[in-house]
């Protein structure tokens, strides 16, 4: 048996007479040409250059040249047809199934225009009358087992399994047992529930290819999705006594014995799979990396991913992807040591792999390590010139090192290659408002935290930095005193927040505002060990009269390594030098 065809596209290339009703042409009304053999050469100049902008693709003009033969000749056919189908390939459906009629109307025994209505019902959802045709065809061709194939298909779109099955059965009888026709089958008995049934069409195609592993697959799937999992046992057990080791086979049953709590079989079918250094690492791989996301809510994954992300490594110890995957584990897991010596044992295998690189590069970022941060994201913007995050993290590296200028030069570095996600441009915005502050760029420096809220209006870090930067140089207080409200009213408990509000408010002259909240701030034990907070709360205090007990805070400020270039003067002098 041979099928061919889909259910759109049946109709082959059919060019008819291309002028067979150009004798017939009848004058317009208003047409200036009266002469029929000038009307007969136009409307054949009209179709052959339709029939060139068809071929050429440009279906559109196709379209224009054949409606306007049409204007000179409507008893062609043929042009009707050729419509229809252009208009399906234009996605327009209600066209082509008027055009499509028409053809059939002028002459109903071409079998080609009949295929193309069809085709015109079926994309316009009108199953039952594409099944009509092509049951007509049916009738007209018993011969013909690709419109029997195609009416079947239309019923079981129509939602007539029935039908359908009743079309597929009567095909079957006449191409034998043929794999498409039994898939075909087997879903629409699925689809009615006749599970029986459709195991029973699968038996056939293993009663005639007993080989054939892939059928015993379909057969155990069928079983498996529908609970009934000693069925599907029981298939994978055949297979397996054709293929002791086939690794799908031993994958299902150790799924089948983890299900009945039954863990030393469950572990004993999985190390024979994964073992098998036949099995494919990408599905080895497949099949364990769900236990990454299972980490999170059930410790005791870890063990059962590293176990077998160990099979995996033993069976493919060239292969980065093993190497890669537990470094995943382990970094998930947040052993960052070992996740890191996982990664470059996966990139000494295959340096080519630049999600393995990113991994590395956040495994630094993560243990705060910043020269090898550095070093590293080095090599990857050389590697990889065009990737984002490879500047990305060499911006924050050379921050966190205070090379404030490289800094910016690598996060402009890193805008220019692409569109990296929205979260890592509110990062880079907030990040170059930083380095831009350090560097005295105050202009540069609001503009990129601006950029940063625009993306972020909720972040309070933003929020806070910004306002305290603001406060800093004594400019937009009203402005920094919003914002630093704004990032408490985010995270009401944050000392530093406290810390900076109470600062907007001194440089506000709100001294006694001012003191209240840095009062709220030194309640935290954090605070309390902050040189910087307790400079502050200094400050706070010599201007509100209070001398002594702020040379005191000043001196504490010193003791815990504040370094404020006046705080000296301060305490020697007893006095705030702003």
């Amino acid at each position: 048996m041979r099928i061919y065809f889909t259910v759109i596209g049946l109709a082959g290339f059919f060019l008819m007479g291309a002028c067979s009703g150009a004798k017939q042409i009848a004058s317009q009304k208003g047409t200036t040409i009266k002469d029929p053999a000038v009307l007969e050469q136009r409307a054949d100049s009209l179709f052959f250059a339709a029939q060139r902008s068809k071929m050429l693709g440009d279906y559109r003009t196709a379209i224009t040249q054949y409606s306007d033969y049409l204007r000179l000749n409507r008893k062609n056919a043929t042009v009707y047809y050729e419509l229809a189908r252009l208009f399906m390939e234009v996605q327009s459906p209600g066209n082509a199934l008027i055009f499509a009629r028409r053809a059939v109307a002028i002459d109903a025994d071409n079998h080609w225009f009949q295929v193309t209505l069809a085709d015109a019902y079926a994309v316009n959802e009108r199953y039952d009358s594409a099944a009509m045709i092509f049951e007509g065809l049916t009738n007209r061709y018993p011969d013909n087992e690709d419109y029997l194939y195609n009416k079947a298909i239309l019923l079981g779109k129509a939602n007539k399994p029935a039908s359908s099955l009743a079309a597929f059965d009567q095909l079957e009888s006449k191409a034998g047992v043929v794999e498409e026709l039994i898939y075909q089958k087997q879903k629409l008995l699925l689809k009615m529930s006749m599970v029986d049934e459709a195991a029973a069409e699968i038996q056939k195609l293993i009663d005639q290819s007993p080989r054939e592993i892939r059928y015993y697959y379909l057969l155990a799937e069928i079983y498996d999705a529908n609970d009934r999992i000693k069925d599907a046992a029981a298939v994978y057990n055949t297979i397996l006594q054709k293929d002791p080791d086939n690794a799908r086979a031993l994958i299902a049953l150790a799924s089948y014995a983890r299900q009945q709590k039954d863990m030393v079989t469950y572990r004993n079918y999985l190390t024979r799979a994964f073992a098998n250094p036949l099995y494919s690492i990408d599905e080895k791989v497949a099949y364990v990396y769900p236990y990454l996301q299972m980490m999170d809510v059930d410790k005791t994954k870890l063990d059962e991913g590293l176990e077998l992300t160990d099979l995996i490594i033993r069976a493919h110890p060239k292969d980065a992807k093993a190497y890669a995957l537990r470094g995943d584990m382990f970094s998930q897991a947040d052993m960052l040591d070992s996740a890191r010596q996982s990664y470059t044992q996966a990139l000494s295998l295959d340096s080519s792999r630049f999600s393995v690189w990113y991994q590395l590069m956040w495994i630094y970022s993560r243990k705060e390590d910043p020269n090898a941060l550095l070093a590293l994201s080095n090599t990857v913007t050389e590697k990889f010139p065009k990737e984002f995050m490879g500047y990305y993290f060499k911006g924050v590296a050379a921050f966190l090192l205070q090379q404030y200028p490289a800094a910016i030069g690598a996060l402009n570095k890193a805008m220019e290659t692409g569109s990296p996600e929205k979260k890592f441009m509110g990062d880079i915005f907030s990040l170059l408002g930083d380095a831009y502050h350090a560097t005295g760029q105050h202009q540069q420096s609001d503009s990129s935290y601006e950029r940063a809220l625009l993306l972020r209006p909720k972040d309070a870090l933003v929020l806070n930095n910004y306002s305290y930067y603001l406060s800093l140089r004594g400019e937009n207080l009203d402005r920094a005193a919003e914002m630093s409200r704004r990032s408490l009213e985010i995270e009401p408990e944050s000392p530093t927040y406290m810390d900076t509000y109470a600062w907007i408010l001194f440089r506000q002259d709100k001294f006694e505002e001012a003191r209240q909240w840095i009062e709220k701030a030194l309640q935290y034990p954090a605070a309390q060990q902050d040189p910087n907070v307790l400079e502050h709360y200094g400050d706070i205090l010599f201007n509100l009269k209070e001398v002594a007990k702020a040379v005191e805070y000043w001196q504490q400020a010193k003791d815990k390594g504040a370094s404020s270039v006046d705080l000296v003067r301060k305490i020697a002098e007893k006095r705030y030098i702003q």
